[in-house]
């Protein structure tokens, strides 16, 4: 039953964005809160998520790229900011649903070094 709605979940959410790659939207994809991303990110390392949040923050465009920041008041500060990257993007202050890889100490040079990001996410809106 478990798996039957995470798969209704991800037949909605991708239905709502239309047609994105099969592997960001992994049926087995964890849902978590931005603090639990933190707290397990040692064990979500290379697998797939699900946040749901607000979209604080946003810088399009860099290096091929969409940043976006989201927050689900869960979390310190610290740990209460998961950086996103997508293809898609979204405003500040929309609700957001993000599906994507965990990825640790991602480092792109020139001085960006990411201890933790989300990687090729799907960006819905709610």
């Amino acid at each position: 039953m478990k798996k039957v709605l995470a798969l209704t979940r991800v037949i909605l959410i991708a239905g709502m964005i239309g047609s994105v790659a099969p592997a960001a939207f992994a049926a087995d994809a964890a849902v978590k809160t931005v603090a639990a991303v933190y707290q397990e990110k040692a064990g979500l390392s290379g697998k797939a998520i699900q946040v749901s949040g607000k979209v604080v923050k946003v810088n399009n465009g860099i290096m091929g790229r969409n940043f976006v920041h989201v927050r689900d008041g869960s979390g310190e500060e610290g740990s209460n900011n998961l950086i996103v990257t997508s293809k898609d993007t979204a405003a500040v202050g929309d609700e957001v649903v993000v599906t994507g890889n965990v990825k640790l100490d991602r480092d792109f040079g020139s001085g960006y070094l990411y201890p933790l990001l989300v990687e090729d996410a799907t960006i819905a809106k709610k």
